[in-house]
């Protein structure tokens, strides 16, 4: 399982999001370049980073983001504002490995199934649910969409995974659920990363015991130090079962 070390970015800042209130950020007194470096210092193969002010369609971070993306030393996956074919495309130019498409494909999926087209295994389909509806807007909104069913609409799309985020845990600090995540991964033949279910070891050894997980995000338990990422990465690494000796 790929264990993903995050960034948010908002104001050139590393932040996490109170109970996912954009007006409400905890703030991280690192540098994100840096930090992004230890990630691969560290020994992650990915990370995962997210422009928040591109949420709302401002491009403030878009220097820094460029900054890490050639500083960081491993594959991005970005998310944060994609809902055009251009802003795809820039994504994509400016060095991301991965693009993450959440809004837009609920409003426009054909520029999901475009994209994939254009750029075989880069492109995410985000899914962030909340009581099995897809939620947009960075989770302002309500569709009225059903995750699975939304899910099995990309079916034919050649994507690079599905990042499932259950908003329900991450907003309201709830219990862990792994059902949804679970389920969603029995749904697809797409590799499923779970976002927001992370908050100890414990958690990362219950998304790799399900096995239909490809991986998982990791950000605030970075950053407040519930979980140490060597030790996440060794968690995730699967290891050989054991077999019995016979003599």
């Amino acid at each position: 399982m790929v264990i993903f070390p995050a960034i948010e970015l908002k104001n050139g800042l590393c932040v996490s999001l109170r109970r996912g209130r954009m007006d409400d950020p905890l703030i991280w007194h690192v540098d994100p370049v840096e930090k992004a470096r230890e990630f691969a210092r560290t020994g992650a193969e990915w990370m995962h980073v997210t422009d928040l002010d591109a949420v709302d369609g401002d491009d403030r971070n878009r220097e820094l983001v460029i900054e890490i993306i050639r500083q960081a030393g491993i594959p991005v996956q970005l998310a944060g504002g994609f809902r055009s074919a251009e802003a795809v495309y820039e994504g994509v130019e400016i060095g991301a490995g991965r693009i993450v498409i959440g809004t837009a494909a609920v409003r426009t999926p054909d520029l999901v199934k475009r994209a994939g087209r254009l750029y075989p295994d880069q492109i995410v389909l985000a899914v962030d649910a909340y009581k099995g509806k897809v939620l947009t807007d960075g989770w302002r909104k309500t569709s009225m969409f059903d995750v699975l069913d939304f899910v099995r609409a990309f079916d034919r799309t050649p994507l690079s995974a599905i990042l499932f985020t259950d908003v329900g845990v991450e907003a309201e600090e709830t219990d862990l659920a792994m059902s949804d995540v679970a389920s969603v991964a029995a749904a697809t033949k797409t590799p499923v990363i779970a976002s927001g279910l992370v908050r100890s070891l414990d958690d990362i050894s219950t998304l790799k015991y399900i096995g239909t997980i490809h991986g998982a995000i990791v950000g605030r338990a970075l950053f407040n130090r519930q979980v140490d990422l060597a030790e996440a990465l060794d968690v995730a690494t699967p290891r050989p079962e054991k077999v019995a000796d016979f003599l």
